[in-house]
């Protein structure tokens, strides 16, 4: 049995059988202690996935059992094969460029647990698809949504548990909550999807943003050919360059030029033609008020459009617009322009550790839109300062993150037989309830600003004043 750094801290269950992560880059490397902190498992049943040299020094050093290896079409059944040769344990992926729809099938055939937090290609599919479409999110989730419909029930696989996706779909439900008591109803948590979607509708809730701003700086200026961010640098790049995509709600009247529907699926979302991390979006959060943000494509802009969706896919009801709008860190976004401007992916890479970060917080929440009091942002204000006091090899972008890992993990260690699984199916009380501690403030702000206000007059542009929350005035031009 391993303890880790428990302290008072409440241990949540026991997992039999190995416990393995797949990847030890900044997310991984903060998850397992809070595994070690939270989770009784047999210390020599750990196994640590990773290919990169600088990692697997570090994890030689702190002497985590690991394997110096990267997992691939050819090699992971029988890697993990060997590992989960009792058909027991926990599989956590947390690396890029693996399959996560491969491996999570792999893991439900064992009978192991499983849990990620994006739906991940193979490597090279986000630079060697010709296809945009084919590079969606969309796509990439629609697979895993097609394989829990083949095969449902049985061992629980957790997709899209981070901060976002994951977290944020809890504080959706979380923000309706309170905003149906703030406009006097009583009311108890819905027990279903449907029930949580009339609830929405039925508030007025036209959209969602997921809005971010994350301020952590160091007092090091970035150096040019350096990408500088909070998290994973691969994965943002990786993201950033995939086409803008958003949950597309029955309220909108306009359609952007460049935009393009779904044939099949849920047809919950449009995806744009051009990348999400120079699509700019006009968004709201607490610290800075009005801000730009960059519809950079998650999995969750498609998950909540499509979990509060009523009545037939094709022709709704009612559905609400979703979309992520990210300002990241100062330097992350220098990096951006310098990438996007230089027609080149910086070689050199860098993550800001909890350690040098010497200002800032990571807010991030959601901005619930277009109901009786205007909007409501519910979220997360978590200080690197905090993040250090309350976790190890950590910064408060990545500890959003590793929290929700663990919520997710302890759900899937709870309900063991719950099949393919998002966070908006998941019961979201008991999910915050394991990962407040680790979020820092967690507060609800109303504001009247809409997109709308704060334009600059002496530069015409084209929007529509009937309603401010069309995506058409969301959009920046």
């Amino acid at each position: 049995m391993t303890t880790g750094n428990r302290g008072d801290w409440p241990v949540h269950g026991r997992i039999e059988g190995a416990v393995v992560i797949i990847g030890y880059g900044s997310i991984g490397r903060g998850t397992l202690p809070l595994i070690q902190r939270h989770f009784d498992f047999d210390a020599d049943r750990l196994m640590v996935i990773e290919p990169d040299p600088a990692a697997v020094a570090d994890l030689a050093a702190r002497g985590i059992p690991h394997m110096p290896i990267g997992l691939t079409r050819g090699n992971y059944r029988q890697v993990l094969g060997d590992l989960f040769a009792d058909g027991k344990g926990f599989c956590v992926n947390l690396s890029v460029d693996t399959s996560s729809l491969d491996i999570m099938r792999l893991c439900r055939e064992m009978g192991v647990l499983y849990i990620d937090t994006v739906v991940e290609p193979w490597t090279g599919f986000y630079f060697e698809t010709p296809d945009n479409e084919a590079r969606t999110n969309y796509a990439l989730r629609q697979k895993v949504r097609d394989e829990k419909a083949a095969h449902p029930g049985g061992t629980t696989a957790v997709s899209c548990c981070g901060a976002n996706p994951g977290m944020v779909s809890w504080f959706v439900k979380e923000a309706l909550l309170q905003l149906a008591a703030d406009c006097g109803q009583a009311i108890e948590a819905p027990r279903d999807g449907q029930g949580w979607a009339m609830l929405m509708r039925d508030l007025g809730v036209k959209g969602v943003h997921v809005a971010e701003r994350d301020t952590q700086a160091r007092a090091v200026p970035r150096p040019r050919g350096v990408f500088v961010n909070t998290w994973s640098v691969e994965g943002f790049i990786a993201e950033g360059f995939q086409p803008a995509e958003l949950g597309w709600g029955t309220h909108e009247t306009w359609f952007p030029d460049n935009a393009y529907r779904h044939a099949t699926g849920c047809q919950s979302a449009i995806w744009i033609e051009r990348p999400g991390a120079i699509t700019r979006v006009h968004s709201w959060c607490p610290t800075p008020g009005p801000q730009f943000g960059f519809l950079v494509t998650h999995n969750e802009a498609i998950s909540i459009s499509d979990y509060y969706t009523i009545g037939d896919a094709a022709a709704p009801e009612y559905r609400p617009t979703c979309h992520y709008a990210y300002h990241p860190c100062d330097d992350a976004v220098l990096s951006l322009h310098e990438m996007f401007g230089s027609g080149r992916v910086q070689h050199a890479h860098h993550i800001l550790g909890p350690d040098e970060i010497v200002e800032g917080i990571d807010e991030l929440g959601v901005l619930l839109y277009g109901h009786a009091k205007n909007a409501l942002w519910y979220g997360s204000r978590l200080s690197n300062a905090e993040a250090r006091t309350l976790a190890p090899d950590q910064n408060a972008t990545g500890l959003q993150v590793t929290s929700a890992v663990l919520a997710g993990m302890v759900w899937a260690l709870e309900n063991p037989r719950a099949g393919i699984v998002e966070t908006d199916e998941m019961d979201h009380a008991r999910c915050l309830e394991v990962q407040r501690p680790y979020l820092g403030p967690v507060e609800a702000h109303y504001t009247d600003w809409t997109p709308l206000q704060d334009r600059w007059e002496l530069f015409p542009e084209d929007i529509d004043e009937s309603d401010p929350w069309l995506f058409r005035n969301v959009l920046a031009t």
